[in-house]
């Protein structure tokens, strides 16, 4: 069987200082059948200049104002040719130079695949593990008690994959995983059980926390139903407090 093709897609605006580090993590893997698409969002600060500095191992590159996140996000999509997809956006890193690699050598054709991240803040030091670890074996009603897989560390063959509802400004990748996985059954899904991502904190997702929150309740009960997902939150609600007494930290 031939590789398959993995197209990366990192969405990027006004971040000058941790882009290249993005760039760098995804141009020198190891697997031989990658596309490298970045979108940037009309970057000011000096972005598009270490863009530039790579554009021989990028695949395509675009910079141009867009409608936020998701609307870079569906660029990307639009753009991409490969058989998967992943978004490893700026400031994020693939875990290390072999981790394509061994992402696909798990396990021949499925229709995602997942592994675990590690977090780091912005002086790239690492806060460990997220506290929501990846389940044994995922399906779409994984995220019911909140998002155990990061978006940086899911691989989703893109014949699944449907744009990002632009409806979501904060958190629509979680709904738009929870709809890919709808299509698939639990056997297709394969856990690499290893650390696939390192995630810097610190996104819009952060700084507009409650907005995101908000978001987050809105797809679950979409997904799980309202009175399901009540009941849900009360479980997640306990889990954090219980998390941060015994670690002084909630690692979302």
């Amino acid at each position: 069987m031939n590789p398959p093709k993995l197209t990366v897609i990192t969405i990027v605006y006004n971040n000058v200082q941790d882009i290249e580090r993005t760039i760098r993590s995804v141009v020198q893997q190891t697997y031989p059948d990658i596309e490298y698409i970045v979108v940037d969002g009309g970057s000011t600060d000096g972005t598009v200049d270490v863009i530039q500095r790579h554009a021989n191992r990028i695949s395509r590159w675009v910079s141009e104002p867009d409608g936020g996140i998701y609307d870079a996000m569906n660029k990307g999509l639009a753009m991409a040719t490969g058989d998967y997809v992943l978004f490893m956006n700026s400031g994020d890193e693939l875990y290390d130079h072999h981790t394509v690699e061994q992402v696909f050598a798990t396990a021949p054709g499925a229709a995602i695949y997942y592994g675990e991240t590690e977090m780091y803040d912005a002086n790239w030091e690492s806060l460990g593990l997220r506290r929501h670890g990846i389940p044994e074996q995922f399906t779409w009603r994984s995220f019911r008690y909140g998002m155990n897989i990061s978006h940086q560390a899911i691989y989703i063959r893109r014949s699944i994959t449907e744009p990002y509802d632009l409806r979501y400004r904060l958190s629509s990748d979680i709904d738009w995983i929870i709809r890919a996985a709808k299509k698939v059954q639990p056997g297709e899904i394969v856990n690499t059980r290893r650390l696939v991502a390192k995630y810097l904190v610190g996104g819009m997702s952060k700084k507009r926390h409650w907005q995101s929150l908000w978001e987050r309740f809105r797809i679950f009960s979409k997904h799980y139903g309202l009175v399901p997902n009540l009941f849900n939150h009360v479980v997640i609600a306990v889990n954090l407090a219980w998390y941060y007494l015994k670690h002084g930290k909630t690692n979302d």
